[in-house]
């Protein structure tokens, strides 16, 4: 604990935000927990746009913590949650072994089963919500796209794989064996082509609004992964909504990216939550 008078008050009022603990019971019966943020006294109506962010996976726990950027969402009546999936860290090895391999595909049916626990809560609706991953959280958003196109307004795949059954052959991929699997065996393959969101695109399927945005100089999930799903999505869809790929010249995997950069970014992805959830022309 800290001695009261050693940490500086802050300068934001949070007095008008909530933090709320949920859980969303997944198809084979295990509890996932849902940490949720949004303004005090939202109604339940179904409309709030609502940014739903997984990653799932190398045992890592997604803690929530505080982002100033966020409130930039939340004040224009948005719901941030945070999908504590399978294939993370939070309940210890079983949940990492869980969502591992063959058993990834429970990482991204936790997801869409988060995201229909939202939605029969009443703090969202198809209409409404957004689904987002970054880097290895790829997997989850791009299979939650593929899976059930129909439950969601909007996906955003940050530096995400999408193209798992190539993933090994390139720079970063002998590393990640021991996470994902090698299609130089059977098993290694069946897992990594359940888990490859480019492989599963439909021909003529309704897809939602997407945005894929790539590092060029990214030396763990190449740009080729957005720009293959873009391109794939962006022939298949009969949607009529975009598939937008942004690509920064001057970035990587997000590490190195300047407050500039990062602020951008941020930028076009609570524009795009809120546009795909029929807000438009929101300052």
């Amino acid at each position: 604990t800290v001695p009261a008078g050693l940490a500086p008050a802050s300068p934001l009022d949070l007095s008008g935000y909530v933090a709320l603990r949920s859980h969303a019971t997944a198809r084979d019966g295990t509890r996932v927990p849902l940490s949720i943020v949004m303004k005090k006294g939202l109604p339940r109506n179904g409309r709030n746009p609502t940014l739903v962010s997984a990653y799932g996976a190398y045992q890592i726990s997604s803690n929530p913590y505080f982002s100033p950027r966020v409130l930039a969402l939340l004040e224009r009546g948005g719901i941030f949650a945070t999908a504590h999936v399978r294939g993370g860290g939070e309940y210890g090895k079983r949940w990492w072994k869980g969502g591992q391999k063959l058993t990834k595909p429970n990482t991204w049916r936790d997801l869409i089963d988060c995201c229909a626990h939202l939605v029969r809560e009443r703090w969202a609706s198809a209409r409404t919500i957004t689904i987002q991953g970054g880097s290895a959280g790829g997997i989850a958003v791009g299979r939650a796209l593929t899976e059930r196109p129909d439950l969601f307004a909007g996906v955003i795949s940050n530096v995400g794989i999408s193209n798992a059954l190539r993933a090994e052959f390139s720079q970063n991929g002998p590393p990640n064996i021991d996470e994902f699997g090698t299609v130089k065996d059977a098993d290694g393959f069946a897992g990594l082509l359940a888990m490859d969101a480019l492989a599963h695109v439909k021909d003529g399927a309704r897809y939602p609004a997407v945005l894929l945005t790539v590092g060029m100089t990214d030396p763990r999930v190449e740009a080729w992964h957005g720009g293959k799903v873009a391109a794939r999505l962006q022939a298949a869809t009969r949607s009529g909504r975009p598939v937008l790929l942004r690509v920064d010249f001057d970035a990587g995997h997000g590490l190195g990216s300047t407050r500039r950069q990062i602020d951008a970014e941020r930028a076009d992805e609570f524009a795009f939550v809120l546009w795909c959830a029929g807000r438009r022309n929101v300052a």
